[in-house]
């Protein structure tokens, strides 16, 4: 049987995991949401009191390390030792060290094959840093998805305070800019549009926009 994947690669906060999700939704594939899997990772750093930065001290974490990925209601969920830790790895502190340790080559072989294998059982769509470029090469289909730096601030102030968390707009978008200097200049897989991604940029559109252009670029790749 042929499965197909689609890639969709962007900064934080780009609206990726909330698009890809629901694409899949739409299509019937399975949704892979790559980010909750490092921040899973990011976690158990966290858990152990490692330093999220220091390869010496998460590579020897990685050995024995459970994780499993689930899914309840259509939803992805992460496990951490048998524990769901799906809420969890969305804390503002896990996003950071999910940066961190996703710069540590060892983390990333650590997981390639785990993402790969996903792509090789079922049609799915997969959101991250660098699907079209390194985990899923040969997608069928790639997007790259982004808005200005000021507009993802703005969404993740308006998540983190539906979940009940005190934020400020500033302190946000400062992370934003430095988590994108660290993703787009990591020396293992940094961000970076895939020479045959399409672009689409989603600063002025708002969710129903944006998932009409992007289903809309999907139909022209796959068909109907």
């Amino acid at each position: 049987m042929n499965f197909t994947s689609i890639a969709i690669d962007g900064p934080a906060g780009a609206g990726k995991s909330t698009l890809a999700r629901k694409l899949a939704e739409k299509l019937g594939y399975i949704y892979v949401d790559t980010g909750a899997i490092y921040r899973t990772v990011a976690l158990k750093v966290l858990w152990e009191k490692a330093d999220p930065a220091d390869p010496a001290q998460v590579v020897p974490l990685l050995e024995g390390l459970e994780i499993h990925m689930g899914y309840e209601d259509g939803a992805q969920k992460m496990y951490l030792e048998g524990e769901d830790v799906s809420g969890a790895i969305r804390r503002h502190k896990v996003s950071g060290a999910a940066s961190q340790v996703s710069a540590i080559p060892e983390v990333r072989s650590f997981l390639l094959e785990f993402q790969r294998k996903l792509a090789r059982e079922s049609s799915v769509v997969m959101d991250g840093r660098d699907i079209g470029t390194v985990v899923l090469p040969n997608a069928d289909v790639k997007i790259f998805l982004t808005a200005a730096p000021e507009a993802r601030a703005r969404r993740r102030l308006l998540e983190l305070e539906q979940r009940g968390e005190t934020a400020d707009f500033d302190t946000i978008l400062r992370d934003i800019k430095e988590r994108d200097y660290q993703d787009e200049h990591r020396p293992i897989a940094p961000l970076k549009q895939a020479a045959d991604a399409v672009l689409l940029d989603t600063t002025d559109l708002d969710l129903g926009q944006s998932m009409s252009r992007l289903l809309a670029l999907v139909k022209e790749k796959i068909g109907p």
